[in-house]
């Protein structure tokens, strides 16, 4: 994206974080942002932003969270990236569903083609499990979810889960809602 934010690139008309709010928000009780560097850029969005306690990757991001909404006194962590303007509206929903099915809770999106790891329910309770997992050296976010016994949870529209990683992702994805509305 030319070295900008990714969260604050402009898609239709708002930035791809305010796209991503309004469709996790009313799925959940709060939201966390999980961002380095200076949380006043995310100030207008009223979410909370945890930093990474030492950046390894995502899920550094993903510990933080765990470790944040714990002492919230929440159960699970959803996460998503940043740059998914069109999760589904049943996202939370359906991966706690799937999560009931797996052995320790952890549940992630999948579509007709491909698992979306990043995109996942997380019980707090695996906090210490991924501390242990980075500080061996692990980064690898299907690692961590393969070894804990991560379900799916089935999303027939792979265009649910699109990142829109380059400024022609995002001509393409704006072509594409404006032919879909």
């Amino acid at each position: 994206m030319g070295g900008v934010d990714k969260a604050l690139v402009v898609f239709a008309g708002q930035s791809l974080i305010a796209h991503v709010l309004d469709r996790l928000e009313p799925q959940v009780d709060r939201v966390l942002i999980s961002a380095n560097g200076d949380a006043a850029r995310f100030a207008g969005f009223g979410c909370i932003v945890v930093p990474d306690d030492r950046s390894q990757g995502p899920l550094s991001g993903v510990l933080a969270c765990l470790k944040r909404a714990r002492e919230m006194g929440a159960t699970h962590v959803v996460t998503t990236p940043c740059d998914t303007p069109f999760i589904p509206g049943d996202l939370v929903p359906r991966l706690l569903l799937a999560a009931e099915s797996a052995p320790e809770g952890l549940a992630m999106a999948r579509d007709d083609s491909r698992d979306h790891p990043a995109t996942a329910v997380w019980p707090v309770g695996l906090a210490a499990a991924l501390a242990e997992y980075l500080a061996s050296g692990g980064g690898k976010v299907t690692g961590f979810t393969g070894a804990h016994g991560a379900v799916t949870a089935h999303f027939p529209d792979a265009r649910a889960f699109l990142n829109l990683n380059t400024p022609e992702d995002v001509a393409a994805a704006e072509a594409w809602a404006k032919g879909a509305a």
